[in-house]
């Protein structure tokens, strides 16, 4: 290197060139501390840049599936709720079919407590109707094969069927205690809406643990996918300090 050439002073272009560099290096380093991300532009890391993108979709199709999740047990607890207040009411025909199979009551008394048992089974009839989500039914009868995607796959589905709770279904929609054998009769045909309502209320039971399992899982699912996206795109802080400091 000589000092004395005259036309070209090339120390003080290397030394334009590196004072570049620098300067080059100080700003991707201020860049990644200001955004916290490594990867800024498809030319930092173009493979890095392409995983990071496919993580992150598919974190957010993860938390868009626990959200179904939390939506469907939603309705499942709808309608577990509704079984539930279904099986109450049972519980007090049955209470009043028993009164009606004593032939200590006369046939006024009989007749007053067949209308009690009326207006119980109209009160069952009203929580179907009344008990829906969104606008939709329950527990008519009408909520079978529906579907629920919860995960981030096509397939990844969850299919939900409700039984229905009507008292014209749970067989009790004309009972009679006119007499003692029909209120024994009535009696029999209570306790198998009563198992039915119990086995139906088991159902949904059954798929509140199931998607629980699934929510966990798919908690679990999301924090695994963005770690491994923040390891591709993420600054690391202690590096770039290092590099902004050059």
């Amino acid at each position: 290197m000589s000092f004395t050439r005259i036309g070209a002073n090339i120390t003080a272009l290397q030394s334009l060139n590196e004072l570049m560099k620098v300067n080059k290096k100080i700003g991707v380093g201020l860049l990644r501390l200001s955004s916290g991300k490594r990867i800024n532009s498809v030319g930092d890391d173009a493979a890095g840049f392409s995983l990071a993108r496919g993580l992150e979709a598919r974190r957010r199709s993860l938390t868009q599936a626990m959200q179904n999740v939390g939506t469907a047990k939603n309705v499942l607890t709808i309608a577990e709720g509704a079984y539930l207040a279904v099986s109450d009411l049972l519980q007090v025909i049955k209470e009043k079919t028993v009164m009606g199979a004593d032939d200590s009551f006369n046939s006024d008394q009989r007749q007053a407590i067949e209308g009690q048992i009326d207006a119980l089974v109209a009160e069952i009839d009203s929580i179907v109707t009344e008990s829906s989500f969104q606008g939709t039914a329950l527990i008519d009868g009408t909520f079978t094969g529906k579907v629920f995607q919860t995960g981030a796959a096509a397939g990844d589905i969850f299919t939900v069927a409700l039984a229905a709770a009507d008292s014209a279904t749970l067989g009790v929609s004309n009972l009679q205690v006119d007499s003692a054998a029909n209120a024994s009769t009535a009696i029999a045909a209570v306790d198998a809406a009563i198992n039915t309502l119990n086995t139906n209320a088991q159902a949904v039971g059954e798929y509140l643990v199931r998607l629980s399992s699934k929510e966990n899982n798919l908690a679990t699912t999301i924090t695994n996918t963005e770690s491994a996206r923040s390891r591709i795109e993420d600054a690391d802080f202690a590096s770039e300090i290092g590099r902004a400091h050059v």
